[in-house]
């Protein structure tokens, strides 16, 4: 991010996307599609995006019936901003043995220092591989976790969420867990606004927290159970009250008890959780579009008190909300403070 006024473009961060041999093409796609559509309140791109290969302009096989064609060699890697290395099917000794061939070796010599590094599904196997994520947390796909953990005994796996953030390296879950993650990179560069207006473009849900739970035994309700959506979309035009449990299993004529299970089920998290994420999020929007105080700020979002509500951003983003609201509040966007609204559950 850089200081700019309205009428000043933006630096566009540089996002290169390597694509290896055996890349899945949904995954590569990714980034182009959510970084592609951030936009500023102007209008303007915000994210360039640059394909490019460990080899020569060329043919990149996919684990498809086709081949894409790759128009940037691995220099492009030396201008990066932000790397990203989808999943890939052939990554051979990087995958069995845990080392960097050659080619794969001298590539990722040419990414600058400071450089922020993303991984998507088995694209961890690359970072960890190249040393990067020793003694650091990381994730992947929870089919390779155990795998991945015997072969890189010195990183922290936990397979059970959908991505993490360490600050200058991501790594991310399979498929739609990387668009989690982009969403997020967006969210965290450049505000709740623009990645919710990138998240409706893409048609997915704006916000799925990153300690969500990978596999969920039942993501999609078989349709003669009853599902816990009214109770969720009761919940969120109040969150500024305070929310018991047993209110929201009353709306789903549940039991405390399943309607805890069933919740869990669908939304891969606790209702208590799911809770203090609507409100960590309520409260972004807030900081970013209003000038209400804090103390007010809390009560909107269902915090009570300023110092609750510090504690949640604190833990939720890594920063107060006073330097929340310094880093993505823009004037010219400040409005009149709505009531609390129902969001999409």
């Amino acid at each position: 991010m850089g200081t700019h006024t309205p009428d000043t473009p933006p630096r566009r961060h540089r996002v290169v996307v390597l694509a290896l041999d055996g890349l899945l093409p949904f995954e590569l796609g990714i980034p182009q599609r959510i970084f592609g559509r951030a936009k500023d309140a102007q209008g303007r791109r915000l994210y360039d995006i640059v394909t490019c290969s460990v080899r020569p302009p060329g043919p990149v096989e996919t684990d498809a019936d086709f081949s894409v064609l790759v128009e940037n060699g691995p220099e492009a890697l030396a201008t990066a901003d932000t790397v990203v290395i989808p999943a890939s099917y052939e990554l051979g000794p990087v995958h069995d043995e845990g080392v960097l061939t050659d080619e794969l070796a001298a590539a990722l010599a040419l990414i600058r220092p400071g450089t922020r590094l993303v991984s998507i599904c088995t694209g961890g196997y690359v970072l960890a591989a190249a040393g990067l994520l020793d003694g650091r947390p990381a994730t992947t796909h929870w089919a390779s976790a155990e795998h991945f953990q015997r072969l890189f005994p010195k990183v922290r796996v936990d397979a059970d969420v959908l991505f993490i953030d360490d600050g200058d390296v991501l790594t991310s879950a399979g498929v739609a867990a990387g668009i989690d993650l982009c969403i997020h990179i967006v969210r965290r560069d450049h505000g709740t606004a623009v990645a919710n207006e990138v998240a409706r473009r893409t048609v997915v849900p704006p916000h799925r927290d990153g300690g969500q739970a990978q596999y969920i035994e039942r993501p999609v309700p078989e349709p003669q159970l009853a599902t816990t959506i009214r109770a969720r979309a009761w919940a969120l035009r109040r969150l500024h009250e305070p929310i018991q449990l047993r209110d929201m299993a009353v709306q789903e004529a549940m039991s405390v008890r399943t309607f805890t299970r069933r919740f869990r089920e669908e939304a891969g998290v606790s209702p208590g959780q799911w809770l203090t994420q609507q409100r960590v999020e309520r409260a972004r929007h807030l900081l970013e579009s209003t000038d209400l105080s804090m103390d007010q700020v809390a009560a909107d979002a269902g915090f009570g008190t300023a110092q609750s509500m510090r504690q949640h951003l604190q833990s939720a983003l890594g920063v107060t909300p006073t330097t929340y609201r310094r880093t993505f509040r823009h004037p010219s966007s400040l409005a009149p403070a709505a009531p609390t609204h129902p969001v999409t559950p």
